[in-house]
């Protein structure tokens, strides 16, 4: 399965996930991004909405995430008393039970388990997560909601080396510049969420460059995002929209891109 040029996200669906999932993938998603955080998203209705869709599992890229207790409400996918090392691998049983798969594309550390450094937790749970993919049930590993200070102490630490950085993006910073800067020094691929929630004050500014090539703002919101090296991630449950984020079949100017990079600052 090639590495995703757009992945659909699957967080704050509820009891909808599963019927908005089997749309995405009906209308051509090959790549869907969850966690086995039931608190923001249903992993096992993702599950079932992959089943229906009846796409063949190697033609699908599939990334969950551990994620520690703080991030969980009381529906834990492990023992919250068993040490780190279990819990991932309590987590990762769990998530191929919801996925009904024996193997996960991407599998990520769901945020660092402080704001500011990388602490030894951290370096244990990737350890953990690097066996399971010595083991081949995982092919590439990466780390969410991580600052740049973090991820350097992971890549120098990390015996197999993330794939994926997966951030929040912001337009005021740059879309998340020195973060992105380092993941290309590196070969690791930034993944963007919340691209358009995060900057819709930026949208009513874009009117002049949509009328040029007949697209919406999200779509050049995306565009912008696969040309400065980023995976973007859609959520969006229209399915009008779905249809769009797939339609990128367009160039921005080296001048426009330019003008969005800086379009916040």
């Amino acid at each position: 399965m090639p590495l995703p040029k757009i992945i659909y996200g699957t967080a704050w669906k509820e009891e909808a996930t599963e019927e908005i999932v089997l749309a995405a993938l009906k209308t051509g998603f090959k790549a869907i991004d969850t966690a086995n955080q039931r608190k923001h998203y249903h992993e096992a209705a993702v599950g079932n909405a992959i089943q229906k869709s009846n796409i063949p599992r190697n033609q699908l890229f599939l990334q969950t995430k551990f994620t520690y207790v703080g991030g969980q409400d009381h529906r834990l996918p492990y023992d919250h008393h068993a040490n780190y090392s279990t819990q991932v691998r309590q987590s990762f049983q769990s998530s191929l039970q919801h996925l009904q798969t024996n193997y996960i594309d991407s599998y990520l550390l769901h945020g660092p388990s402080t704001r500011h450094e990388l602490t030894t937790t951290d370096l244990q749970v990737w350890n953990e997560m690097e066996k399971i993919h010595q083991e081949k049930k995982i092919h590439h590993l990466g780390i969410s909601n991580v600052n740049l200070k973090q991820l350097q102490q992971l890549y120098e630490n990390a015996i197999v080396k993330p794939t994926f950085v997966q951030n929040r993006c912001y337009a005021r910073f740059a879309w998340d510049k020195e973060i992105r800067q380092y993941c290309q020094h590196k070969n690791i691929i930034y993944q963007g969420f919340s691209l358009l929630t995060a900057n819709s004050f930026i949208l009513p500014q874009l009117q002049q460059i949509t009328l040029k090539y007949n697209k919406t703002p999200p779509q050049l919101i995306f565009k912008f995002a696969q040309q400065i090296g980023m995976v973007p991630l859609t959520g969006t449950t229209n399915p009008q929209h779905m249809k769009d984020d797939l339609t990128l079949d367009f160039e921005l100017s080296t001048e426009e891109i330019k003008f969005i990079e800086n379009i916040a600052i």
